[in-house]
């Protein structure tokens, strides 16, 4: 099937209108965000049964997700990277059929530790999904729509998290834990289908074509990441002996790839990207702001339940608010950013997160549960419009052979905070707490842990709000010296 290259006033900055194929380009696109979402949070609803189902502890069940997430952390910048070499649209197919086939083999897998082995390869189709995905957009869309299609992306991974616990509850009743990944099959197909068919082919390279790929910078970097992520997620906030020497190999393999890439020909990550203080503003914002927003769903359930005394259902139901909202809000959020502009758009989220942060901190106390959700309310929104900004101000700007691997850097730096974040805000929430066993805190203890762990949660977005604010200085400073 030959591909469909858009026309002319689908790829220039001038035009502001999508053709037919664009359209069915960006629904191909929106499949390969929700997907991989979907299938972190569905897998999640499914662990209990899949711990019984293979009469294994939790401890060795929780590696089925963790497998998944460890492999996208780990490759998704090294998967940009080879994108921007070989070619984003013929990756991205390769990544859905990686993807489709691994679902495949994890619903057919006779033990637990083939699933977990058919999970590390699904990461890895997950991983060249959601690092080219972002970047294709730039080849998609005009530059006057780019906000709106990160916010439709937006929209998407939102959809994926907030379906993925309901849809998996549905088919496990229904039809056995295998169904929650061979739902993947006919989703898979579709994306395959609408890529191969819309998605605008791959430019000549102006390079020789026989490009070097960093294979000992991809390994160090892979190491490193799978290292660190190791660390933040064994114990469950709870630092031994083990997390401290996988931070300790982490920092390490940091140190050994930032001598190789100085030293390579033709490196995984060009370091002199972080030199541009917009760039690396936006990397660190990308870190803090997911930080954040996970400590919403590290610390809400405990809140819900032992300081308000919600029911189970009523605490899945309250906590199903944040998601629904910040899927009915990417799309709006992407218009915004076309309308006002990106710069304008990332402090006016900002500013509103931390108005949601610290409303986290005090209304649910004097309101209960309506000021809870008052709170999320405000915070949630801001989230969409600082991520659809940021993910446009930085694609903007990248020049188009390096739209992979600074795409993936972006999905990594906003999964590095995600991960930082239910380790460091949980173990804020439990120190705040005072009780080794929050499942039986005193409920004043946890209505404590709240108000301080959202006290942190707004200083990391005053602290976002001026690295944003320096960012802008540094820039402005060193055009007036161009000039």
């Amino acid at each position: 099937m030959q591909p469909v290259s858009p026309p002319a006033d689908v790829v220039t900055a001038a035009s502001t209108s999508l053709t037919p194929a664009a359209r069915w380009a960006l629904v191909s696109l929106s499949l390969s965000m929700l997907m991989p979402s979907l299938d972190t949070s569905i897998a999640n609803v499914g662990l209990p049964t899949l711990a019984v189902a293979f009469s294994a502890p939790f401890q060795q069940a929780q590696w089925i997700v963790l497998a998944y997430l460890l492999t996208i952390t780990a490759l998704i910048v090294s998967v940009g990277r080879l994108g921007d070499l070989v070619g984003r649209r013929r990756l991205l197919l390769m990544g859905i059929v990686i993807f489709t086939t691994a679902s495949l083999l994890c619903g057919l897998a006779p033990t637990l530790v083939s699933l977990i082995a058919a999970r590390a390869l699904q990461g890895l189709g997950a991983a060249i999904m959601l690092a080219l995905t972002i970047a294709l957009v730039g080849e998609t869309v005009p530059k006057a729509r780019t906000g709106g299609a990160m916010g439709l992306l937006g929209t998407m991974s939102a959809i994926g998290t907030t379906l993925g616990p309901s849809l998996g509850g549905l088919l496990i009743a229904g039809l056995g834990w295998r169904s929650i990944f061979l739902v993947n099959l006919p989703l898979g197909l579709l994306n395959f289908l609408l890529a191969a068919r819309y998605l605008p082919a791959d430019q000549p390279k102006d390079q020789p074509r026989r490009q070097r790929f960093d294979h000992a910078g991809t390994l160090l970097l892979a190491l490193t990441l799978a290292a660190y992520a190791l660390a933040m997620t064994m114990g469950r906030g709870h630092f031994g002996p083990l997390n401290i020497a996988l931070l300790l190999v982490g920092a390490l393999g940091a140190g050994l790839f930032v001598l190789v890439e100085n030293k390579v020909a033709a490196p995984l990550m060009r370091l002199a990207m972080f030199r541009d203080p917009a760039f690396s503003a936006s990397l660190a914002m990308n870190v803090l702001v997911p930080t954040v927003m996970m400590a919403t769903l590290v610390v809400g359930p405990f809140y819900l339940s032992r300081a308000l005394g919600l029911s189970a259902a009523l605490v899945g139901g309250v906590m199903s608010i944040g998601p629904l909202i910040s899927a009915l809000s990417g799309v709006l959020a992407g218009r915004v950013v076309d309308r006002w502009g990106a710069s304008a758009v990332v402090m006016a989220g900002l500013g509103e997160m931390a108005l949601g942060a610290l409303a986290l901190a005090t209304l649910p106390t004097l309101f209960g549960l309506a000021g809870y959700i008052v709170a999320i309310a405000v915070l949630t929104p801001g989230y969409q419009l600082f991520q659809a900004a940021n993910n446009t101000m930085v694609m903007l700007e990248v020049p188009p052979n390096q739209r992979g691997v600074v795409s993936g850097m972006l999905s990594l730096s906003r999964n590095l905070g995600l991960i930082s974040g239910a380790s460091v805000m949980g173990a804020i929430f439990a120190m705040a707490t005072a009780t080794s066993d929050i499942t039986a805190a005193h409920p004043a203890a946890v209505a404590t842990g709240m108000q301080l762990t959202f006290a942190v949660a707004a200083g990391l977005i005053v602290v976002a709000i001026a690295i944003a604010l320096a960012s802008r200085a540094l820039v402005r400073r060193s055009g007036l010296s161009a000039q």
